[in-house]
């Protein structure tokens, strides 16, 4: 467990390297897919488990500009990392079997799939069940396709969090679940991506993530239940039937409903911020507003209390122009106190004094 959350540290991916059959460089275009739709040119009917995606907690709804989402650097985690997907235990996502099914009513289809899979299409079903179904819990980047004109055809999506998949023993999504549609990872794009169809409540480009290959194949992925916050492992190419429950992994956050943050949203996601009290990374600055107040310049007082000269608010100013301070070992009576009290003195004419003289001493 302590291994895994390891490699659950959220990288930085630099996506300039496209897989030959992976999808265009040149199309500038991602579309947004909610977890509920087909989206077009769908492989197959759904073999999803109907089920609400996960609830995100930030506002926007509209899809942002161009200026905003076009850059190419994305976030990415480890296909191993606990946490970065979800479930419900003992219940599989997808319904492989249902996917096999369909696929071999439509040897076309099939045919296609093992295409973008690079497997013989008779291979299509020993693949499938050698796949894990899960759910995003964080929007990822992915290389989807549709079918038309009896072939597979390449875009790049954003799949929202809650979205079921089939992954591989990688932790990489190999297909979408609510379409059949095979699944490659990402590609970059040469010019500003322009996104198009319509963005779910809380979507944000920020947060967007792509899912890297773990660095060996993955003996069992450690989820959590995202309605109920439980943790359970489930067997690489199980179904449910061995899912077993787990402790969370140390240090989990949760986000303002209680329910764990995925892997690294804390960098800067608003519904999983850093915990209080939570140092900054290595070489990194603390965020604006929790740093100390800098220090007096020896040119202004405190605001809120007077200069080290300054007398007790109830005692009679220690200099004035006319006067040397008593002697400490003679304090004044107290007839001499009042009357001291009682003659009106402006007090433009004793502040000045008492902050200049401080001004003067502190320079």
């Amino acid at each position: 467990m302590t291994a895994a959350v390891v490699v659950a540290v959220a990288l930085v991916v630099f996506l300039t390297r496209p897989d030959d059959d992976g999808g265009s460089k040149a199309g500038g275009e991602v579309f947004l897919q909610a977890a509920g739709t087909s989206g077009p040119d769908p492989f197959t009917e759904s073999t999803a488990r109907d089920r609400d995606p996960e609830p995100s907690t930030a506002s926007p709804s509209a899809v942002p500009s161009a200026s905003g989402t076009g850059s190419q650097v994305t976030r990415g985690v480890g296909g191993a990392a606990p946490g970065l997907y979800g479930g419900t235990r003992k219940v599989a996502s997808c319904d492989v079997e249902k996917q096999i099914k369909v696929l071999g009513a439509a040897p076309e289809k099939n045919r296609a799939f093992a295409s973008v899979q690079k497997i013989e299409p008779s291979a299509v079903p020993e693949y499938l069940r050698s796949l894990t179904p899960v759910q995003l819990r964080m929007d990822t980047r992915v290389t989807n396709h549709g079918f038309r004109d009896g072939k597979a055809t390449a875009y790049q999506a954003v799949l929202q969090a809650g979205t079921a998949v089939l992954v591989d023993d990688r932790g990489v999504p190999r297909v979408r679940c609510a379409c059949g549609n095979p699944l490659l990872p990402p590609v970059a794009q040469e010019s500003t991506p322009k996104q198009t169809g319509k963005a779910w409540p809380g979507y944000r480009a920020s947060d967007v993530v792509v899912v890297e290959p773990s660095s060996k194949p993955v003996d069992e992925f450690v989820m959590v239940d995202p309605e109920n916050g439980d943790w359970f492992t489930r067997p690489a190419g199980d179904t449910g039937g061995g899912d077993k429950k787990t402790d969370p992994p140390e240090g989990t956050k949760r986000d303002e409903s209680g329910s764990p943050c995925p892997p690294g949203a804390g960098d800067d996601s608003r519904s999983c911020p850093p915990s209080p009290g939570e140092s900054p990374p290595d070489g990194e600055s603390p965020p604006p507003g929790d740093s100390p107040p800098p220090a007096d310049d020896g040119t202004t007082a405190p605001p809120d209390s007077p200069p080290p000269s300054d007398p007790p608010p109830d005692s009679p100013p220690a200099d004035t122009p006319d006067s040397q301070p008593a002697p400490p070992q003679e304090p004044q009576q107290p007839e001499q106190q009042q009357s001291e009290q009682q003659q009106p003195q402006p007090p433009e004419e004793q502040q000045p004094g008492s902050g200049e003289a401080a001004l003067s001493r502190s320079v």
